[in-house]
Formats: structure tokens, sequence, C-alpha cells
């Protein structure tokens, strides 16, 4: 009974017999370049040594191989993608509510959040909520929003400029 050669890597580098190139250049576990060798004679002197021929650049000409522990290269690969994925940051959009006819102090409160949440480097959403006649003075709703276009021009870039949507204007900006 014949056994089966078992199936070629899916994710990873190729490595010993599933390397695919006939020459490969060979660096050795110290870091030292052996040159251009025979896939076989790699496979064979990696062996020796007690490790992989994993193959760290396929792309070149001929493709770059080291001598290397393949599980000890992936899980090292992983590691650094992990640590890749959670430095990433990712960018919420944050909502503030308004009335037409919002006062003063009211509306001072939510340009502080509008600051924070940008400072933060989420992007905020600004909806600004018509009721009854107030939608008919839409010019009301427009300059309240223009307020807050200037007041955070210094942080902030527009990104969706005031448009109505029913009975909703909304404007969207994002962190310079």
């Amino acid at each position: 009974m014949t056994r089966r050669p078992a199936a070629p890597p899916m994710n990873g580098p190729r490595y010993n017999q599933f390397i695919q190139s006939p020459k490969v250049r060979v660096i050795d576990e110290n870091g030292e370049n052996l040159g251009v060798l025979l896939t076989n004679e790699a496979i064979e002197q990696a062996a020796d040594v007690g490790l992989d021929l994993v193959e760290v650049s396929p792309n070149a000409d001929p493709p770059v191989a080291k001598f290397l522990d393949v599980g000890k290269y992936k899980y090292e690969a992983q590691k650094k993608a992990n640590l890749a994925r959670k430095s990433q940051k990712t960018q919420d959009i944050k909502e503030i509510k308004m009335r037409p006819n919002i006062d003063d102090h009211d509306y001072d409160v939510k340009m502080r959040k509008v600051h924070q949440f940008i400072d933060d480097g989420d992007k905020v959403k600004v909806t600004l909520r018509f009721r009854g006649r107030e939608l008919s003075h839409r010019e009301l709703g427009m300059d309240l929003l223009r307020r807050v276009q200037e007041d955070t021009k210094e942080t902030a870039k527009t990104e969706a400029h005031p448009r109505m949507e029913g009975r909703q204007m909304l404007m969207v900006l994002a962190p310079k």
C-alpha cells in the first residue's frame, strides 16, 4: 500500500516537497546565502540540519527559500497578523440629533459632544428633526447646520453636505 503525499498547504508559504520551482536561492538558518540550488538538494540540506525548506519569496526569480521550522514560521506570521488587526482603528458613525429651534446652551452641549467624537476619530452624523410647521421653515435648519460647519471647520471636514430626507435634514462630518 503506497502512501499519498499530504495535501499542499492551502494557506501560508509552500515548504519542502510543495515548492514547485526546480531551483531556489537558498538562505541557511544563520541568514547566509548559499546560492542557487536544485530544490531537492536544498530540501536534503535543510533536513540534515533538522529544519524545513520554506519558500519566503515565491515571486523572485529564482524563488527565495530559507531553512526554517514551518510551524514556528506560521505561528510568528499569525501573531504578527493578529497584532496588526488589533491595532487597527475602526471608524464609527456617531449621531447627534437636534431641532431647528435649539437653545444656545443645548447647542453648546451638543457641540462639545461633536468635538469629542471627532477628536476620537469618529464620523458624526448631525440630524435635524422638523416637527409640524417647522417644516415650512427649512432655512432655519440650513442656518443651524451651517453654524455647525463653521464651529467644526478646524477639526472636521464636511463629508456629506446638508440635505433633506423626509422630515429631517442630515449632514455628515469626518475628522480631518
